[in-house]
């Protein structure tokens, strides 16, 4: 787990490059994290989930295709745009892919390096590397 006291105020907002577009990480604690993920056209998150971060996204603007499994374990998709949001709840299996280029909201618990990818387009498939 990412130690939050090691971001600091001074260090933020810190921008992380990623295969499918960044984030800018604006505010760190030891209880949430915020951020906004920049999403590019045709680019997807990995297939993942996280056993102990919980998280809520909202979309600013853009389309999102949000793949979230649900409390039985189904499988579900749908189109989110602005305006409009899913909370990802600890060990739901979930991924994220751009319509169009978009702007996410993200806020979270602390744990930034908890993800387990199942699959992922990059090749980072067992990491948790950007």
């Amino acid at each position: 787990m990412t130690d939050p006291s090691t971001f600091g105020s001074a260090g933020l907002p810190r921008r992380v490059e990623k295969p499918w577009g960044h984030e800018l990480i604006w505010a760190v604690t030891d209880r949430y994290v915020g951020k906004f993920l920049v999403i590019e056209a045709g680019r997807r998150l990995s297939f993942q989930y996280h056993e102990q971060k919980d998280e809520w996204i909202h979309v600013l603007d853009g389309r999102l295709r949000l793949t979230l499994e649900d409390a039985a374990g189904a499988i579900q998709v749908r189109e989110i745009g602005p305006g409009e949001g899913a909370r990802v709840e600890v060990g739901r299996r979930h991924r994220y892919e751009a319509i169009e280029t978009c702007t996410v909201i993200e806020v979270s618990t602390p744990e930034l390096d908890d993800v387990v990818r199942l699959d992922d387009d990059f090749g980072r498939e067992g990491t948790n590397a950007p």
